[in-house]
């Protein structure tokens, strides 16, 4: 059997089992999920998606339904598709479309570490590790003890054993964090629903340019800790940046990873011009031109829309433009 991830166009994941024999469209169909088809001889190309990850095998198929380019862009047409691998599949339509709901995980706190006064580290064990499956980067919403409310964080973790971790922003008065740093304790029940959003790790094959804004390090940590499972052969560069010393945490994590991790190197900003920190200024005033491989990278950029669009004007005025630029935007006085 090989896993297959079908990412909607509204960022909701579901997962889904299919065997080597089985086409992709029959195996969604099997358990609930309904790809949009209108044949199924490859005739209509009415369920054409793009596969971003994983082999394949595509049977026959008409070029009224997909062209030979598209099919070397990796599109593929579900109703002739048969996965070699796992893969992950973008699907050009919304999940209520297809009749899927993000999965709702009962899961307890197992502990909750107050990483610095501005930031907390929390983990949760699901209890039917079966459920949890998600493509490093995504995110959930966690429901908040003792309300009918939920916050999205980004898991800062893989799955170990159905627990899982995150990484938080310590906000004075906010919902969940006041929650952790008072009231939390192991045992409590907790809800994770998805895993949702399209800001998750592809296949590797460039180098890779690693952004991290704050708590926006969250899905870099469960991306590395998928990458050192791997042998990608690619220099992968991380800048972490934040505003205060207190704000930069996780380093030991960042460490171990660098020496488990070939080709893995990171270095640490703080913005704040009182600092005594060896770099200060924003990530771009410690970005080097060697990691931009003249545009032949993937970059990845988790952080405040500031930085986001601050990197954006960087790129622009060095006339440089990555292979793939895949970021997410958060405010941290919000939710995320």
């Amino acid at each position: 059997m090989h896993r297959i991830a079908l990412n909607f166009e509204d960022g909701v994941t579901r997962f889904i089992e299919a065997r080597a024999d089985e086409l992709v469209a029959d195996a969604a169909y099997r358990v609930g999920v309904n790809i949009p088809m209108d044949c199924r001889d490859g005739a209509c190309g009415t369920c054409k998606c793009q596969c971003e990850s994983g082999d394949y095998s595509l049977g026959s198929y008409i070029e009224d339904a997909m062209t030979e380019d598209e099919a070397r862009e990796g599109f593929v047409l579900t109703c002739q598709m048969k996965a070699k691998s796992d893969c992950v599949i973008r699907i050009p339509a919304a999940s209520t479309a297809c009749k899927v709901k993000p999965a709702a995980m009962a899961g307890e706190m197992v502990e909750v570490r107050q990483l610095s006064p501005t930031s907390i580290g929390f983990a949760v064990k699901v209890k039917d590790a079966s459920q949890l499956s998600y493509l490093p980067g995504q995110y959930v919403n966690v429901s908040v003890p003792g309300t009918s409310q939920t916050r999205s964080y980004s898991f800062s973790s893989m799955p170990r054993d159905g627990i899982v971790e995150f990484l938080v922003r310590n906000i004075p008065n906010g919902l969940m964090s006041g929650y952790l740093a008072g009231n939390a304790k192991p045992g409590d029940a907790l809800t994770l629903t998805g895993p949702i959003g399209s800001f998750y790790l592809r296949d590797v094959t460039r180098p890779l340019l690693f952004l991290a804004g704050g708590t926006g390090l969250a899905p870099f940590l469960a991306m590395l800790e998928s990458l050192r499972q791997k042998e990608t052969g690619q220099p992968i560069h991380m800048i972490y940046g934040v505003t205060n010393d207190a704000d930069l945490v996780e380093t030991a994590k960042l460490a171990t990873f660098a020496a488990a991790i070939p080709g893995f190197t990171y270095v640490t900003v703080v913005a704040d011009p009182a600092s005594a920190h060896e770099r200060k200024g924003y990530v771009t005033h410690h970005l080097p031109d060697a990691a931009l491989h003249s545009g032949h990278v993937d970059l990845y950029l988790c952080g405040p829309p500031p930085m986001v669009d601050a990197v954006r004007a960087y790129l622009a005025e060095k006339g440089v433009k990555p292979a793939s630029f895949h970021f997410e935007k958060f405010n941290p006085a919000e939710a995320r």
